[in-house]
């Protein structure tokens, strides 16, 4: 028996529109939540055109000119405005009736490249419960004909499976929210053997390891600890009342384990650095999930993957707006400062979860309206942007190439500023550099 996807009405809407505007096809996004018992999708998002596109609404004729790398960059960026719950769980084309033959093929080449891009960025490891299929969409632009079926991104050999799509009314209006405060603590040495103090892989591997103390966190839910397998909503009463009005907000609070406990050892490594960077302060998170009776552990692991997904993904925009604007840093010598991403929620229509994205301090709402244009096909009006951090500034001052080895000597210290705000305090990066001939002591478990 295949899946069942519940699917927004508006997302009905929006397809049959799109199958109006363009031709003689157009692809895009799925996005929604799986679970083990149901799997819902609450958005649909065009793939945006590119620059010799934006004239017409005119696609090339032959679907062999799909810009595959183009549509999987674009579920990279969508990721990354998604909170926690949510996710790209599919890709849908359009066709007119010509190029339906030839679609079920591009959209599995999709899907697959889609996730094994996601993949590659996650700090996270896929739960046993997850669920690896993902959906295939197919819309007739003339008969508006849906074909759904899915596929296992685990099993890369495995066929299509068929899938019913329901529609259904009012589906994202009363979803459930969590929210935490995590306290941030990240000390990740610079290795004196890692080429050209590659900045942003060590980052990458420092919040790799702390991702994995993330996992291992103790979560209160309203200042309760409940057992994984029980219904979140368990104990909770019902609110009655019009639909918005039953919205239930759970606040959450992370208790991070200080050891491993007795059964593991500990052990000390010497390592020569270069330098440090310390990510210092508190993140604010925010994830959703659907009211049909869901898992205390679905609800945490949702959380806790938005928590890792925050701080790794605003690194990782951080790190391109350097190579992007000022090429690596290695190459700037004197101290500059940058403005860095601060996290935004916008509402949409009809519903109670929040999109999510990053913005820069020099960014005005008509740069942020026109993202949310292009990546979700949504306009957003301007107060309803709720930035939920004031802005900072980066300061980078890297030791010159151009010294010799007695200046580098006399040169004890400069630093990184990467200062990450949010809405219960300040995240702080610092990269000192030292001595080379400084010993940095880091623990690792056995």
């Amino acid at each position: 028996m295949g899946r069942t996807y519940f699917v927004e009405e508006t997302v009905g809407q929006y397809l049959s529109d799109l199958s109006v505007k363009f031709k003689p096809y157009v692809t895009g996004l799925l996005i929604g939540q799986c679970s083990p018992q149901r799997d819902y999708i609450i958005r649909a998002a065009r793939t945006p055109p590119k620059e010799d596109q934006k004239e017409g609404n005119t696609s090339p004729s032959k679907l062999d000119s799909i810009d595959e790398e183009w549509i999987t960059a674009h579920a990279s960026q969508v990721s990354r405005m998604l909170p926690g719950g949510l996710l790209v769980v599919g890709v849908f084309i359009i066709v007119t009736p010509e190029l339906s033959k030839d679609s079920q093929n591009v959209l599995r080449r999709l899907i697959f490249s889609i996730e094994k891009s996601l993949t590659k960025r996650r700090l996270w490891k896929p739960a046993d419960e997850d669920v690896s299929d993902r959906a295939a969409l197919q819309v007739c632009s003339a008969t508006k004909k849906i074909v759904c079926r899915t596929y296992d991104v685990q099993d890369p050999k495995g066929s299509a499976k068929p899938a019913d799509w329901k529609y259904q009314n009012a589906l994202s209006a009363s979803w459930l929210s969590l929210g935490c405060t995590v306290n941030v603590n990240i000390h990740i040495p610079l290795l004196a053997t890692s080429p050209n103090h590659d900045l942003e892989k060590n980052t990458k591997n420092g919040l790799n390891r702390w991702s994995k103390q993330i996992e291992d966190s103790i979560f209160l839910i309203n200042g309760q600890v409940k057992d994984n397998d029980t219904e979140l909503l368990e104990g909770q009463k019902k609110l009655r009342g019009n639909i918005h009005s039953s919205i239930q907000i759970f606040d959450v609070k992370v208790l991070t384990q200080l050891s491993q406990g007795s059964s593991h050892r500990s052990t000390a490594t010497v390592q020569v650095c270069s330098g440090s960077i310390n990510l210092k302060g508190a993140v604010k998170c925010r994830a959703y999930v659907h009211n049909s009776k869901p898992k205390v552990k679905e609800a945490i692991q949702a959380l806790k993957r938005d928590i890792i997904n925050t701080l790794s993904d605003r690194c990782e925009i951080l790190f391109e707006d350097l190579i992007m604007n000022e090429g690596h840093c290695k190459k700037n010598f004197e101290r500059v400062y940058h403005v860095l991403p601060q996290r935004l929620f916008v509402p949409f229509a009809g519903s109670s979860v929040m999109l999510s994205d990053y913005k820069f301090g020099d960014e005005a709402a008509g740069e942020i309206q026109e993202r949310f244009v292009e990546m979700l096909d949504q306009f957003v009006q301007a107060e309803d942007i709720h930035i939920a951090e004031e802005v900072n500034t980066v300061g980078i001052c890297p030791i010159s190439e151009n010294m010799d080895d007695t200046q580098q000597k006399q040169l004890t210290e400069a630093t990184l500023l990467l200062k990450l705000q949010q809405n219960m305090g300040v995240v702080i990066a610092i990269a000192v550099a030292v001595f080379a001939s400084v010993f940095s002591f880091n623990y690792f478990s056995d």
